[in-house]
């Protein structure tokens, strides 16, 4: 199908690999495109074989993290390698795909989760609100729309407000990110500025679009995002997932546990020596999360102090 709707010509690098398919060089270009259009060639690498853009992050965007979170899961954003395939020929399917990690990615490349934090959803799941896994409802997202997860990784779980205003083609008509089916991912309203009426979007926050195919939205009330994906994803099982911290002295970590009824004034700092840190109170009592690169690539040492470890003071270096 071609692809009409018009895009900004702006200056990219991309790689693309050499390949007999003109329709998947378009396409490579279209995704590239997106990346370069919204102002974030420093932050994503978009890589192309012949089946794929590849947008390669380190997940940590510049924008404000984690203010405005009260259901915390005392879990911090730590960067992390990922690599996001998007395929370039997305094809619908019969029956949609949900699982308990990413969905897609933000052009900012920090993933896209779908609006829950309950794990894989089943079809009666996706039919139905989840009110008790709501992430935005049960205040577990931050001002941004995102938090960091059971791996320390910083991901959306509704629309990404801070990412589309530092946009430079922030629009109605600008794609805010694309789902691994291979479909984009635009805002609240259509392409061409048009309200979605009540009822359009399909289970997965989706709708049939005349230049892609498909395309989902983001939206004001749930599902907020993409739940599910709506196309067929040959190695659906293999799509990535950002590998958790463990010890430098081996084993992993434990996730963080929500304290009940949530904290209160959590603030995340980050300094320009790469230092971080997230303090809090629970029920009158001060508690925080520290770290701060180590001598070793892609080693963090911290000290932290969390309602989960009942108050103890622990410190360890822990690694990608």
């Amino acid at each position: 199908m071609p692809l009409s709707r018009p895009i900004a010509l702006v200056a990219f690098s991309i790689v693309v690999v050499p390949t007999h398919a003109s329709a998947h060089e378009d396409q490579c270009n279209v995704v590239a495109a997106s990346v370069a259009d919204a102002g974030f060639t420093d932050d994503v690498t978009v890589t192309c074989t012949d089946s794929h853009a590849i947008l390669t992050s380190d997940t940590y965007p510049d924008h404000d993290l984690m203010t405005g979170i009260i259901g915390t899961n005392e879990q911090v954003p730590v960067p992390a390698e990922y690599a996001a395939p998007i395929i370039l020929t997305p094809t619908l399917g019969t029956t949609p795909l949900t699982r308990d990690a990413a969905l897609g990615v933000a052009v900012n490349g920090v993933p896209i989760y779908d609006y829950t934090g309950g794990g894989e959803m089943s079809e009666a799941d996706l039919a139905h609100h989840q009110a008790q896994h709501d992430t935005l409802q049960t205040n577990q997202l931050d001002v941004c729309g995102g938090h960091a997860g059971r791996g320390d990784d910083y991901h959306y779980h509704a629309k990404p407000v801070c990412m589309i205003e530092q946009m430079e083609n922030a629009a109605d008509a600008a794609i805010i990110g694309w789902a691994f089916d291979g479909f984009p991912i635009y805002g609240d309203a259509n392409p061409d500025g048009t309200a979605i009426a009540e009822g359009t979007l399909d289970v997965c926050n989706g709708q049939p679009d005349e230049v892609f195919g498909y395309r989902y939205h983001t939206s004001p009330g749930s599902p907020y995002i993409v739940q599910c994906l709506m196309g067929e994803v040959p190695d659906f099982d293999a799509l990535p997932r950002v590998r958790p911290l463990s010890a430098a002295t081996g084993g992993g970590t434990q996730p963080g546990r929500p304290p009940q009824g949530g904290v209160e004034g959590l603030v995340f700092t980050q300094n320009d020596d790469g230092s971080r840190s997230m303090d809090y109170t629970y029920e009158g009592e001060p508690y925080f999360i520290r770290y701060a690169p180590a001598k070793n690539e892609g080693c963090y040492s911290f000290t932290t102090q969390t309602v989960t470890n009942k108050g103890e003071l622990m410190v360890g270096e822990f690694c990608r």
